[in-house]
């Protein structure tokens, strides 16, 4: 055999050599746990990544489980004892699991799984029926101060950063944060249902859950937890309206407990992939999403940090 010939053989051979392991960098399955029913942010969330995260190439497929209740805790709990040494498997969360867990205490932790990236920034607006006789949040101020008990508020697991935004409202506005009337809900399915129905006076999410029925008229939105007005969220802020009530909601992805820091570190490259991809930015945009990425130990610190000023506020707002 002829020299160059027997250099170009050994070279088609290491490409097909090369190949069984370029495949095995692509994730065969990635599976998302979504600690809560559909229709809410989380699963909205979970569903966009995983769409981002085909686009990307990082994974043959993306299959899903929705387990919601209790600020995620039933969903957490579930995936930490399903998913043990899964390097293919994550979990999607946020400040609301947070809430839950400081203010209900359960049995599994956050804190034993493993932190992978957060992706967002959300913040409540709150909202009225079409038909309700609240204009205001102003108005909604007035019957809280008059009757704290009167006005039902709908949103989230106990815990939930609407239900948090809720109570720093009451207390600003010297109400009893623990006199408070929230009803929680498993999804955001439920919370809209109830709130477009008239089972509650006002409700609380974040804008693009409702974005939907306040653009065909079926709801009113009355005040967002925003500092400043938001790019395409038409809605006034709190703070503008008198009220000092500041809350972002943030949301992200943990992997499974016990997996290799090599297991880890492509769950934080297989992510970070997926932010830069058409899908994801048309997610970002169609939701009124704020992009937030920070991935690794930066976003594990971000949590240790944000645990505790979440506890200093709820202990102020009376819910701890």
């Amino acid at each position: 055999m002829r020299r160059d010939t027997f250099l170009k053989s050994i070279a088609a051979l290491a490409a097909g050599a090369g190949l069984p392991m370029a495949a095995s960098a692509q994730m065969a399955n990635l599976k998302l746990m979504i600690p809560a029913n559909p229709g809410g942010g989380w699963d909205g969330t979970g569903r966009a990544l995983g769409a981002a995260i085909q686009e990307s190439g990082a994974a043959r497929s993306v299959s899903y489980e929705n387990k919601g209740g209790a600020a995620g805790a039933i969903g957490l709990a579930q995936f930490y004892n399903a998913r043990k040494g899964d390097g293919e498997a994550l979990l999607v969360m946020g400040a609301v699991m947070l809430g839950g867990e400081i203010r209900n205490k359960p049995p599994v932790s956050i804190t034993q799984v493993t932190p992978i990236a957060r992706l967002t920034t959300e913040y409540n607006v709150f909202v009225v029926p079409a038909a309700s006789p609240f204009k205001t949040m102003a108005d909604v101020v007035a019957q809280l101060r008059k009757d704290p008990g009167s006005v039902k508020w709908g949103g989230g697991s106990a815990g939930a950063t609407e239900h948090i935004a809720i109570a720093m409202l009451a207390r600003e506005v010297g109400v009893d944060p623990t006199k408070i009337n929230y009803v929680p809900f498993r999804g955001g399915g439920e919370a809209v249902a109830a709130i477009i129905g008239g089972n509650v006076s006002a409700g609380g999410s974040g804008y693009s859950e409702f974005q939907p029925y306040i653009e065909s008229g079926k709801m009113r939105a009355i005040g967002v937890t925003s500092e400043k007005r938001q790019p395409g969220i038409p809605v006034p802020t709190l703070v503008e309206q008198g009220f000092n009530v500041v809350l972002g909601n943030w949301r992200g992805v943990y992997a499974a407990a016990g997996i290799s820091e090599a297991q880890k570190k492509a769950l934080v490259d297989l992510v970070v992939k997926a932010t830069k991809t058409k899908s994801w930015a048309e997610s970002l945009e169609k939701n009124k999403w704020t992009p937030a990425l920070l991935a690794g130990k930066p976003f594990a610190d971000f949590v240790d940090g944000d645990f505790a000023s979440l506890r200093a506020t709820m202990v102020k707002a009376g819910m701890v």
